[in-house]
Formats: structure tokens, sequence, C-alpha cells
């Protein structure tokens, strides 16, 4: 996994860093690792994700279908305007 460092911004490569791994889900695994789950414990989470999957498949269907309101769309702060390398030159 590779993350670039811009402007020398260390703390928005690793909030990019800690973004990635958290999708890749190496924090769950590191989390599963750290103590011995027992094969019933074990069971009983893969069932509980299987459901918590399903509902949110249903959950989506419902809402492509029209029979639940689409979810509000997130609002983005609007990032700052970094001026090109053209546009720096033609100064």
């Amino acid at each position: 996994m590779q993350v670039l460092v811009r402007d020398n911004n260390v703390d928005q490569a690793l909030r990019v860093l800690k973004k990635k791994m958290q999708r890749e889900g190496i924090f769950r695994e590191l989390k599963a690792h750290r103590a011995y789950e027992k094969p019933s414990e074990k069971r009983k989470r893969e069932a509980a994700d299987a459901v918590r999957r399903s509902r949110k498949l249903a959950r989506k269907k419902a809402q492509r279908d029209g029979l639940l309101p689409m979810p509000k769309p997130k609002e983005r702060p609007a990032r700052p305007q970094v001026p090109s390398l053209a546009a720096i030159a033609q100064s």
C-alpha cells in the first residue's frame, strides 16, 4: 500500500493511509488476531455478519425500487483550489 505525501503534509497522508487500511479491512483483521476466538463464537459472529449484509442488501434494493426514501447525500466541504503549474508559470 502506498500513499504520496504532498507538500510535506504528513497528517493528511496519514489520514489517507488510515482510510485505505480501513477499506481493506486491515484493522478488522488485526483485531481478530489479538486473541483466540472460539469456534462457536466465530460461527455466531459470521452468522451475525451474514444477517447484517443481507439486511443491508434488502434495504438498498427497497431504496432502488422506491419503497424506502433514498438517504440524504452527505455534504462535503469544498476543497481549497490549488493553483496548477501552468497558472504558476504564467505569473
